[in-house]
């Protein structure tokens, strides 16, 4: 057996765990089945404007947790940038998150913090108990008027399935705001990297310990190659989607141009049903310390993703619940292998997430071999 260290997939998840092994005197070899590293956190210039474009659609860098925002302030300089969403419902624009301004513009009222508050409460269901749906959810928490302009088609859009056969748990909080406040997150450390996210996880793959393989993969008869193998890519793909594959729904981009400013913010949500696309981003809005005198949009439209699609957003319905338990039964029957990040463990991660558990994964596998014991398949269950 080889002493070196295998990773499949140049995203956050690998970069981070190739880089930490590195450090520690690792030699590690990572594959990346794309024709270049940052995963769907890819960005790059575009020729003609010079915009910064998000290639995958619109990643920002928000957190919690100082430890991980310090961790890649040592690889990009990050620029101060608030997330402000707006949204077109009937015929309209207002702003995201649902705040103050949005319920006094929707319901033409001047209600103050105190009085919206009671006034959203009289609007919601209050016939409805324990909810098992994200239609109910909504209905619990809004009541009709707010779930019909900004969560019932937007969802059905985002999802392709009716938000009555959809789980509460997608909806986990009321999302109301009853102040102005429309920073989108609520994260104390917020930014966008000055110069994109390719370059930070070309920064973490810089290491002379480290060698990179674009087009390249890692089968399931490669890991006997490695001491041990982290494994970022699909968890069905890698056992031959045997049983079957986990549902995902993917994006589709329709790109266009314009002069001067298309949309005069970085994006904005169409959450009723006049429009096919759920969002248009404008890039050029995602750097506003740069100038640009033209600009790039992407209309976003979601769908089931396809073998020859790139997933995005794992379904995980009870359907796919299930089938996933039957691919980590067979994972955790295997030696050698972790199996790491968004795809790895079929779950939504924002960047902050995938970072900290890579450093976490990382972290339990060099305590693994000074204490000469077996890393397991999952450091983070999926299930």
């Amino acid at each position: 057996m080889s002493n070196i260290i295998g990773i499949a997939g140049a995203g956050f998840s690998g970069a981070v765990i190739a880089r930490e092994l590195a450090e520690a005197g690792y030699s590690v070899e990572v594959h990346e089945t794309r024709q270049h590293v940052a995963g769907n956190c890819f960005t790059e210039r575009d020729t003609e404007t010079g915009v910064m474009l998000h290639k995958y659609g619109p990643h920002i860098f928000h957190t919690d947790k100082p430890h991980v925002w310090e961790y890649l302030k040592k690889h990009t300089e990050f620029m101060p940038y608030t997330n402000r969403v707006k949204a077109t419902t009937g015929g309209k624009v207002y702003s995201l998150p649902i705040n103050l301004l949005t319920i006094n513009q929707l319901f033409e009222q001047t209600l103050s913090p105190k009085d919206a508050e009671t006034f959203i409460a009289n609007q919601a269901d209050k016939t409805i108990g324990e909810a098992e749906t994200f239609e109910q959810q909504a209905l619990k928490f809004v009541g009709p008027t707010l779930y019909e302009a900004f969560f019932k088609h937007y969802t059905i859009k985002q999802w392709g399935v009716s938000p009555a056969s959809l789980p509460a748990s997608i909806l986990k909080r009321l999302p109301v705001r009853f102040n102005y406040d429309d920073n989108y997150f609520s994260h104390p450390f917020q930014g966008m990297p000055k110069h994109g996210y390719t370059p930070i996880v070309q920064s973490l793959l810089d290491h002379a310990n480290i060698s990179v393989h674009l087009d390249s993969t890692i089968s399931k008869d490669d890991i006997k190659k490695y001491s041990h193998v982290f494994y970022a890519g699909p968890l069905d793909g890698y056992f031959g989607y045997s049983l079957g594959r986990l549902g995902y729904r993917t994006l589709d981009f329709k790109e266009f141009r314009d002069t001067g400013d298309a949309q005069g913010c970085a994006v904005m949500n169409y959450c009723d049903n006049t429009k096919p696309y759920t969002r248009i981003t404008e890039h050029k809005h995602f750097a506003p310390w740069e100038d640009h005198e033209n600009t790039v949009c992407y209309e976003e439209y979601s769908r089931d993703a396809q073998p020859e699609d790139p997933p995005y957003y794992p379904i995980r319905l009870m359907d796919e619940k299930t089938l996933l338990t039957q691919y980590v039964n067979l994972a955790n029957k295997e030696s050698g292998i972790t199996f790491v990040g968004r795809l790895g463990t079929y779950r939504y991660l924002d960047m902050d997430v995938t970072i900290d558990e890579a450093l976490q994964t990382a972290k339990q596998f060099l305590a693994t071999q000074n204490n000469q014991q077996e890393m397991p398949s999952f450091s983070i269950s999926p299930v």
